[in-house]
């Protein structure tokens, strides 16, 4: 009994000196912290998107027929564009030497034009008040539709005083010509009696008009007409979007409007039956207009 006690305790000694160990964890290692696969994938996403193109400077050219079969065309400029008042030889007549813009466009300007089109009337007609590149050839009055134009060239339209200019705006050039024809969206109340809008050849009611509005995107908007009532023109400006708008000079001899496919590409006469060429303000002209330019 003694051998077989002594026996079975080396046979126990054997099985446990040669049983597996319990596996231990392995020792942390001291390597860097790697991103996770979905870190990698949204940081190869944001660097591998595109960028949107800037919207190229453009002047999209439309007709609408009215209930009156008025034809109305509207002209909005898009991109980055920017607007330049120019003094006519007549009217304002500012001085020669006093203001950069005259009665042509000229130089670079020629190379960066879009679109131009007739301003407001005469200022003789007591209308509004006209400041160009900060000299005032008549004084502005509150409570009339303006085209504001800053030292960047960049354009608004508003009711003078009345939330235009604002504090601190760098206003360069101002237009104004009457109350609002369109305003807050809807045509105005005094829209709808057209002895209201200046007088018109031979005394009708139907004749050559033109106005500029603005869109909620802050596009501003041309809309003329060789044969048109002041209400035809502001409807059409309201379904285009028009938030605010300005009747500007009427009768045929005045009214026009010239676009580029290109800028600084030759200029076509956007309106049927205009009196005047497409190239009447490169030659020179006797009234204010508006430049409507693309970078430089």
């Amino acid at each position: 009994m003694r051998r077989i006690a002594v026996a079975l305790a080396a046979l126990l000694a054997v099985a446990a000196c040669s049983s597996p160990a319990a596996p231990s964890a392995p020792p942390p290692t001291s390597s860097p912290t790697r991103p996770t696969s979905a870190t990698v994938t949204a940081r190869a996403t944001t660097s591998l998107a595109p960028r949107p193109r800037p919207a190229p400077p453009r002047a999209t050219v439309t007709r609408t027929r009215m209930k009156d079969g008025s034809v109305v065309t509207l002209a909005a400029f898009s991109g980055p564009v920017t607007y330049v008042l120019h003094d006519g030889s007549e009217d304002p007549g500012l001085a020669a030497g006093r203001v950069r813009a005259g009665p042509a466009v000229r130089g670079a300007e020629r190379g960066r034009l879009l679109a131009v089109f007739n301003g407001g009337f005469k200022l003789s007609a007591g209308a509004g008040g006209y400041e160009q590149e900060g000299h005032v050839a008549a004084a502005l009055r509150p409570g009339v539709t303006s085209l504001v134009i800053d030292r960047s060239g960049r354009a608004r339209i508003g009711i003078w005083d009345r939330g235009v200019p604002v504090p601190g705006e760098a206003v360069y050039s101002v237009r104004q010509n009457l109350p609002p024809l369109v305003l807050h969206g809807r045509p105005t109340a005094g829209a709808a009696d057209w002895g209201l809008w200046g007088a018109t050849l031979g005394g009708g009611e139907y004749v050559a008009r033109s106005a500029l509005g603005q869109d909620a995107a802050g596009h501003l908007v041309y809309a003329a007409s060789m044969s048109a009532s002041p209400a035809d023109l502001a409807v059409a400006m309201a379904r285009a979007g028009v938030r605010v708008a300005m009747e500007l000079d009427i009768n045929p001899e005045w009214v026009q409007l010239d676009v580029a496919r290109r800028p600084g590409g030759p200029l076509r006469a956007a309106l049927h039956g205009q009196n005047r060429p497409a190239n009447q303000f490169l030659l020179g002209w006797a009234r204010d207009f508006i430049a409507v330019l693309a970078p430089g």
